[in-house]
């Protein structure tokens, strides 16, 4: 797919991070871009830093996540490239420990369900609806080519460490979808493939003592630093502009492989 002004994109989870990096990249390109994110005052800034337009949606509410294409269209058109970064990263222990009382406790349900509703649920249901709106369009080429999806799963999804039973599950099956995906919109020549990105810097990142962020970068192989999220949004555009490049997960890690802590 030729990336320019004529085609237009929905980003999820854009107005930080992985997301606003891919959102600056897409526009630099010259595509039309919509930012969906619940921060309106960030995303409403990466937005007007590219030109964008800005949509507050929430990915766990199938009316806001319709309200949020359908706004995105009026502004754009209808999108053929959708890139799903909107996702949360909780921690806990499958049994944990009351702290007052020492008492062992399960797992939060609740944290369980929050973490599949937004980083599996909400990936999909964004997914089918914008493949349901690049299906109407007229083909690119004479191959039928319409449109592309990139999703972001995490190397937790094969590497889940300790407290990290949500998280790589919901990860874990944004990555397993993506080839039934894929195959499910072969012939509307939707094409699907899934990012796992590695230790990045990304705002919740930011947040963690520079000790911390030093001790996590020491562990990944080479290069010894955490990843930078323009290095997310350029094979996220890879993955969009090679037309081949169908119902794949790559890892971009720097050749991590995440211990149990």
């Amino acid at each position: 797919m030729q990336l320019g002004n004529s085609v237009s994109a929905v980003v999820t989870g854009g107005a930080s991070g992985l997301g606003a990096a891919t959102a600056r990249a897409l526009a630099e390109k010259g595509v039309r871009v919509a930012i969906f994110d619940r921060n309106a005052e960030a995303g409403e800034a990466v937005a007007a830093q590219i030109g964008g337009r800005f949509v507050e949606v929430d990915v766990t509410d199938d009316a806001s996540v319709r309200a949020g294409f359908a706004a995105a269209r009026e502004a754009h058109g209808q999108e053929r490239v959708l890139v799903n970064c909107a996702g949360i990263a909780p921690a806990a222990k499958t049994v944990g420990r009351n702290r007052e009382t020492g008492a062992r406790t399960p797992h939060d349900m609740a944290l369980f369900d929050k973490a599949i509703a937004i980083n599996l649920v909400g990936t999909f249901r964004c997914v089918a609806v914008s493949a349901a709106g690049m299906a109407s369009l007229e083909p690119l080429d004479a191959s039928g080519a319409r449109g592309a999806i990139v999703n972001t799963a995490s190397v937790a999804a094969q590497d889940g460490q300790i407290g990290q039973a949500a998280y790589a599950a919901s990860k874990g099956g944004v990555m397993a979808m993506t080839l039934p995906i894929a195959r499910d919109l072969m012939g509307d020549g939707i094409r699907v493939n899934t990012i796992l990105p590695g230790i990045f810097e990304t705002p919740m990142m930011a947040g963690m003592p520079d000790e911390v962020q030093n001790a996590l970068a020491a562990q990944v192989p080479f290069p010894k630093r955490l990843g930078k999220p323009e290095e997310y949004a350029r094979l996220a555009l890879f993955m969009i502009g090679e037309d081949y490049m169908n119902g794949e997960s790559v890892r971009l890690d720097g050749a991590i492989r995440m211990g149990p802590r």
